[in-house]
């Protein structure tokens, strides 16, 4: 089959959007939160207060490729020190009343509500997120926390906090939305918190919105450091209480053994293949209209969809509508208008986290390619969306692959990035056992028009979540959220379950998860 590529335009020259430079989000860095940033660095912050320790990394945003401020990272012996120094905030925050750790809360939920744009830019540089998808996130974590503060007491009756600080070490792609959400409804519940800024980035967006949480007295522990310098100090140490993990599978799996060894309550989310089924389906114009939406950050989410199973008789109908929704998807430079007085563009998604990352999988595309995958769709950067002679490294076009080879890793893992696969299916056998191969997801979606077909295959795919003909995601408020199989370990989140994982309940209680010996569904 021929490979499509995607129409390269162009039009007059993009320039910065003005006042949303890198140097003007850290001078508004400098001017709102002076304790956590210093001059051409940040600080850690630990035992109540910040300090200037640790060894600055280099670093560079994903947007262009430009110097941005790196992690100040921390020795093993610092950051044990600053694990026990969590503990005895624990100790006193535990105790504090809760009408009290809801106001503090509140103050800081206002704090963040000010700053919204500020911590919403630094996201755009720092990991690449197009300014209606940083500013959704900022948004989701104060709404969400907010939820738990309108409704938390009958979520905790009956619990008390737990005996040792929480450590949270979390991936990179959502640091509002998931680890300062964590952190805050953590808190909420009685506990000190701990977090380790992630690797690859949102440093300053975290330490901004530790520094706002810090002035309204949340005990809050902000590090930075490899994993290897941390991981005894933040995952085996006896004074932490809790592990909340987000990230792969690898770093998942170490962390699980080590929990598992000590007895400590953990909460580890890792990936898995996410699929949507094609079977006996025929509302084309829905899937169309939900396709550009599938790729919003790049698929760079443990909720994405990147593998599509297609029944092989309903193929060309599923290229017809695929592909112009496909074509349609907007990428380019987060802040580059056409005239200073532009809106912002409107993305689906930027860069890849990193040119890393983007090497990565073109270099897994080539390799599925060159061993039998057929390229169904190559997209093009267009030329009319980046600044004069930036560099863009760090930007993939959507590809679409059929059938990669099982030697691929494009074949059964999650690509984490704009690389969508299909596998062709003859019989519902064949269509579970594709829509099953990573052994564990976190969503999954069966289009199908009838609704007793729906009914009866969707408890044997493995998945947390499958929709009907719609996409699932993490979900906000009241809605649970776990995984399958190797997606996750340990105790399950949302709703109150988030507030039961980091809190200690009735004796003998078996939280809903999936632990070593046993496994509970809500």
């Amino acid at each position: 089959m021929a490979t499509i590529a995607s129409p390269v335009t162009s039009a007059a020259a993009r320039l910065l959007k003005p006042g949303t430079a890198w140097s003007d989000a850290w001078e508004r860095c400098l001017a709102v939160a002076p304790e956590a940033f210093q001059d051409d660095r940040v600080r850690n912050l630990w035992a109540a207060d910040w300090h200037s320790d640790g060894t600055p990394a280099p670093a560079t945003t994903p947007v262009d490729g430009s110097a941005i401020t790196g992690p100040p990272k921390l020795d093993s012996t610092t950051a044990q020190s600053a694990v026990r120094a969590a503990l005895d905030q624990h100790r006193a925050w535990r105790a504090t009343p809760l009408a009290e750790r809801r106001a503090r809360v509140i103050a800081t939920l206002d704090a963040l509500t000010e700053h919204r744009e500020l911590l919403s830019l630094l996201l755009v540089w720092e990991i690449g997120k197009p300014w209606r998808l940083a500013q959704a996130d900022v948004d989701r974590a104060i709404d969400g926390v907010r939820w738990y503060v309108d409704g938390v007491e009958p979520m905790l009756a009956g619990r008390t906090p737990l005996n040792g600080p929480v450590s949270n070490i979390a991936s990179w792609n959502y640091p509002m939305s998931v680890l300062v959400h964590a952190m805050l409804v953590q808190a909420l519940a009685g506990n000190a918190v701990i977090a380790k800024t992630p690797t690859d980035g949102g440093l300053s967006c975290l330490t901004l919105a530790s520094a706002l949480a810090h002035r309204e007295g949340i005990p809050i522990t902000l590090v930075s450091g490899g994993g290897g310098q941390l991981s005894e100090a933040l995952v085996r140490s006896p004074e932490i209480g809790c592990v909340s993990f987000v990230g792969g599978r690898d770093t998942g799996a170490r962390i699980a053994t080590a929990v598992a060894d000590l007895g400590k309550r953990h909460i580890l989310e890792q990936e898995g293949l996410n699929t949507w089924g094609i079977w006996e389906y025929s509302d084309w114009d829905s899937l169309t209209a939900v396709i550009p939406k599938l790729f919003d950050y790049g698929k760079q989410r443990c909720t994405a969809y990147p593998r599509f199973v297609v029944q092989r008789e309903l193929f060309a109908d599923f290229l017809d509508a695929y592909l112009p929704a496909v074509r349609s998807v907007r990428t380019g430079h987060p802040l580059a208008v056409a005239d200073p007085a532009d809106p912002l563009p409107t993305l689906d998604y930027g860069p890849v986290i990193n040119a890393a990352k983007a090497a990565e999988l073109a270099g897994y595309v080539a390799q599925a390619i060159d061993r039998g995958a057929v390229p169904l769709y190559r997209g093009t950067l267009p030329q009319d969306a980046f600044l004069p002679g930036q560099d863009t490294a760090a930007y993939l076009a959507p590809v679409t692959l059929l059938a990669p080879p099982p030697s691929s890793p494009l074949h059964h893992a999650e690509p984490f990035g704009p690389v969508d696969s299909i596998v062709l299916v003859d019989t519902e056998a064949e269509l579970l056992a594709a829509m099953n191969a990573s052994n564990g997801a976190l969503v999954a979606t069966l289009s199908t028009d009838d609704r007793a077909t729906f009914d009866r295959l969707a408890p044997q795919i493995r998945a947390f979540k499958t929709g009907h003909g719609k996409p699932r995601s993490r979900g906000d408020r009241e809605e649970l959220f776990g995984g399958f199989g190797a997606s996750w370990r340990g105790a399950f989140v949302g709703g109150e379950l988030l507030i039961h994982s980091v809190t200690e309940g009735p004796a003998g209680e078996r939280l809903p998860g999936n632990f070593p010996d046993y496994h509970l569904m809500p």
